[in-house]
């Protein structure tokens, strides 16, 4: 019986390993910033790791930077741009499917979510191809809570009702609960929040852009199992 046990456990073993989600690090110039992807966001965690294995990210700016609310970053311009250019029009030739899983995921503090384009000639909510934010947010007062889900009730597609124990995340950690149910949230990160921090508080121009370049100097996959080409 024990030998059967133990060969159980050797046997279930390499499928835990299979399922570990993924984890990905950035080296900035600002710091290191250390992210874990979600396994239920398939095709946003599928894409985020095939452009950091292509070196993709590698260069690019945090071009647009905003206290207390996100820094964004993965516009394809940003690698050669001029200082002061604006910024934030760079992607790819493609979208990725919203993979919204809310209440499960949703923008507390350290939330990891691909940026989109509005509303109006994106009503289902599809993801931009490379571009990515960071939540920072900020804590809020149960009042101004209660005022997001008055705002959620009149621009969600589908019903998106915070839960008392998202509430209370919002109230301690913080976070941009405006954006829940309309963008797909598909990572946080693990360590390396005070460098988002720093990031952050950036001088930054009209266009929210740093004056001084925060660059992604290199991305990669931690503990990288794809096969080596």
């Amino acid at each position: 019986m024990r030998a059967f046990i133990v060969a159980l456990v050797f046997a279930i073993a390499p499928l835990c390993v299979m399922s570990q989600e993924k984890e990905v690090l950035f080296e900035t110039t600002a710091g290191d910033i250390r992210i874990m992807l979600y396994d239920d966001t398939p095709q946003h965690r599928d894409n985020f790791l095939k452009l950091v294995r292509m070196h993709f990210y590698d260069s690019l700016l945090f071009h647009r930077v905003i206290p207390n609310f996100m820094i964004q970053a993965g516009d394809p311009k940003s690698k050669t741009a001029e200082p002061g250019a604006h910024l934030g029009t760079g992607t790819l030739d493609y979208n990725i499917p919203a993979e919204i899983r809310f209440p499960k995921y949703y923008h507390k503090r350290g939330a990891v979510a691909m940026a989109r384009e509005g509303d109006k000639t994106n009503p289902e909510y599809k993801s931009d191809a490379c571009q990515f934010y960071i939540v920072i947010g900020k804590r809020m007062s149960s009042e101004a809570v209660l005022r997001t889900q008055e705002h959620l009730d009149t621009v969600a597609a589908s019903p998106i009702t915070l839960t008392p124990g998202i509430i209370e995340t919002y109230r301690k950690v913080g976070g941009t609960p405006h954006l829940d149910g309309t963008y797909t949230v598909f990572g946080e990160v693990l360590e390396g929040m005070d460098v988002a921090e720093r990031i952050q508080k950036a001088f930054t121009d009209d266009y929210d852009r740093p004056v001084d370049d925060i660059r992604i100097l290199r991305a990669t996959v931690i503990n990288d199992d794809a096969p080596k080409k």
